[in-house]
């Protein structure tokens, strides 16, 4: 349970700008891409911070290190909010960085949070807590988004994200109440040149490049739809008020009933079979948005987000048990690829907003799954 309430902490943190995009650049008279930097500049400084906080937990600990990252993020969080309303011309820069620091503390809570379950529970309770912990995620996710865009829409999206700040600090001192002292850690210091060796090990497989590759296509243009997907809503066609166009964040919830099921399917049949329906589903809902019909593009978005996270799901387990030089730096690099995707693509779906329209961005995020696909189906072996 506490492991649930820091995840919840982390992703509301880390994705409350997203329903607020609209809002950001009417606010400060940027382009919808420019505006969705808010989200990539966290995601981008997530990505650069998994591997780090993985080796800071190593030392000092897994639930003191976690507490760390947390709380600093939680700062940044504030000053991400008050540097537009202190500085003008400067305000948005600024808020920009202190969104990458902010993403780059954030990276402390997945990089251990699992990895401290399994020293602290049994083996056969921790697949049910790591579950626990996954949908911890996966809500404060949502949380973040539908909390964030109508209370930003009412006071301004500033005090929007405070708003879901405010939260996050509620379950970070809940996580500190619950949280167990550790038991069974065991501090160890890893020397540079163990640490490179550990990750370029895995770098010499085509396979686990693949598995990379299809964190970084597939979180790409599955954040750019939800990028752009507002602006699209709360434009001329839809006209759309920002706070009912933040419910079609709750689709989200379809990823929490495929995920499990994508790892029975996989032990039933192969993970290479499932990881390639998980994206023809994906592509299948993406497609779905181009129709011009509100309850079209929801059921769109549904199939889309059960398919990726089926997908991720199948992927993420392949990037460790494929692991050829330290399953916990395999991981590493996978969740390095995942939120490196979500960072320059989804900022890159914007371009193609600008250049074409909605259509544009679809095209773009049809092209990074089926690309994802044909690298799946060529490379990988059956498994």
């Amino acid at each position: 349970m506490a492991l649930f309430f820091i995840g919840m902490a982390t992703f509301a943190q880390l994705y409350s700008p997203q329903g607020l995009l609209p809002l950001i650049a009417t606010d400060q008279g940027v382009s919808a891409d420019r505006a969705a930097l808010m989200v990539s500049a966290a995601t981008l400084g997530l990505a650069l911070g998994v591997i780090p906080w993985s080796y800071i937990g190593d030392a000092v600990g897994r639930k003191p290190a976690m507490l760390w990252a947390i709380s600093l993020a939680c700062l940044f969080a504030v000053l991400s909010a008050v540097t537009p309303m202190l500085f003008d011309a400067w305000g948005f820069p600024l808020a920009l960085i202190m969104r990458l620091i902010e993403g780059f503390m954030l990276g402390g809570v997945p990089a251990l949070a699992v990895a401290y379950l399994n020293e602290e529970v049994s083996s056969r309770a921790a697949a049910v807590a790591a579950g626990t912990y996954v949908s911890g995620t996966t809500l404060g996710g949502l949380s973040g988004r539908i909390i964030a865009a109508p209370v930003g829409e009412q006071i301004g999206w500033k005090l929007g994200m405070l708003t879901v700040t405010a939260v996050a600090v509620a379950c970070v001192v809940i996580f500190l109440k619950l949280a167990p002292a550790a038991q069974n850690f065991t501090p160890r210091r890893t020397r540079v040149g163990e640490a490179v060796r550990a990750l370029t090990g895995n770098l010499r497989s085509g396979a686990l490049w693949v598995i990379y590759l299809q964190g970084f296509l597939t979180m790409g243009g599955f954040v750019a739809m939800y990028n752009y997907l507002g602006f699209q809503l709360t434009g001329p066609e839809f006209g759309m008020p920002l706070w009912l166009s933040s419910f079609i964040f709750l689709a989200y919830l379809a990823g929490t009933f495929s995920s499990p099921r994508a790892g029975q399917l996989a032990s039933r049949f192969s993970r290479k079979q499932v990881l390639i329906w998980g994206n023809v589903i994906m592509m299948a809902g993406v497609g779905l948005t181009l129709i011009g019909s509100i309850w079209v593009i929801i059921l769109g978005m549904v199939v889309l987000t059960g398919g990726f996270f089926a997908s991720h799901a199948v992927a993420s387990g392949w990037a460790g048990s494929s692991a050829v030089a330290g399953r916990a730096q395999s991981a590493s690099l996978y969740n390095l690829g995942y939120y490196a995707g979500s960072s320059v693509l989804g900022f890159l779906g914007g371009t193609f907003l600008h250049l074409a329209g909605w259509p544009g961005t679809v095209g773009m995020v049809l092209g990074l799954a089926a690309l994802a696909t044909v690298l799946v189906a060529t490379v990988l072996p059956r498994n």
